[in-house]
């Protein structure tokens, strides 16, 4: 019977007994044992202030906020035997809805692409996205990110879309003492009405910035900011506001985990605070 068993599952007898060995039969369970403690560290640092994240976070968080150091390949192999999911990761959605006018002036991109320069307060990014929340709400979120640390500099949430959510979170830049722009400063966005807008650029001027635009229709030139629309969106909680009030709070609340706590793979795996102290060190 057993070797009929045997030939249907196209497995031998030999192995057959052997996976049934009591030696065989202790190894598996030891090892289910072993992985089930690793499923708890992997869900404690998966569940570190209460945001998403996928493996390369969970590892980072995991060295950083723990003191335990496990490779990818173990932390992924985890996630799929359990079944603990990654955020899943959405375009961003955000169209340009006005449309500019003879007085609007788009400028060159004197950024060309080199976001890394190591210096931060330097090379500043911005743009716009959408925010659903509610029950089919939306909001508008503007932010200014240092290209060098990806760090959030100043952030405006609105359920408008007017020039206001630009120029406003450009004030608030200003307004924050904490951050010297080092001679040389420039901002960079794409040709949206809001940054092509001879309100914005009268702004940028008299806080004595310089511009930069990303070419038409050229996502890949201002790709960190569009990058960090979509990580930022994975680890807030939009779902559960109700309000545009509830909606702040929670921006406020994921943009301060995101600059202190979420490492990033590619600056040596430190969180964009510490990233930016790092650099101001070496400089």
């Amino acid at each position: 019977m057993v070797s009929h068993l045997c030939k249907i599952a196209g497995v031998s007898r030999q192995g057959y007994y052997n996976y049934f060995s009591p030696k065989q039969v202790q190894r598996r369970r030891d090892r289910e044992k072993k992985d089930n403690s690793l499923r708890e560290l992997v869900l404690k640092a998966y569940h570190f202030k209460n945001r998403k994240k996928g493996a390369r976070q969970i590892k980072m968080v995991l060295a950083g906020q723990f003191g335990v150091v496990f490779n990818l390949k173990r932390i992924r192999r985890i996630m799929k035997k359990y079944r603990i999911e990654s955020p899943f990761r959405r375009a961003n959605p955000y169209k340009r809805i006005m449309k500019a006018t003879q007085e609007h002036k788009v400028v060159k991109n004197i950024l060309n692409r080199e976001f890394k320069q190591g210096i931060p307060y330097k090379v500043l990014l911005t743009d716009i996205t959408y925010l659903y929340y509610g029950k089919g709400k939306r909001a508008y979120l503007s932010t200014i990110l240092d290209a060098s640390t990806n760090e959030v500099l100043a952030h405006q949430v609105s359920d408008r879309v007017t020039i206001d959510i630009a120029t406003d979170t450009l004030k608030k830049l200003k307004k924050n003492r904490r951050i010297k722009l080092v001679k040389g400063a420039y901002i960079h966005s794409d040709q949206g009405s809001h940054y092509t807008s001879p309100i914005f650029q009268k702004l940028v001027k008299k806080f004595r910035l310089d511009q930069s635009m990303s070419r038409r229709g050229n996502c890949w030139d201002n790709a960190p900011q569009e990058s960090f629309f979509g990580h930022f969106k994975d680890l807030a909680h939009f779902e559960s506001c109700e309000t545009l009030e509830e909606l702040k709070q929670e921006v406020k609340a994921a943009i301060h985990y995101y600059n202190h706590y979420r490492y990033q793979w590619n600056m040596k795996k430190m969180t964009p605070v510490q990233y930016r102290d790092h650099l101001l060190k070496v400089a």
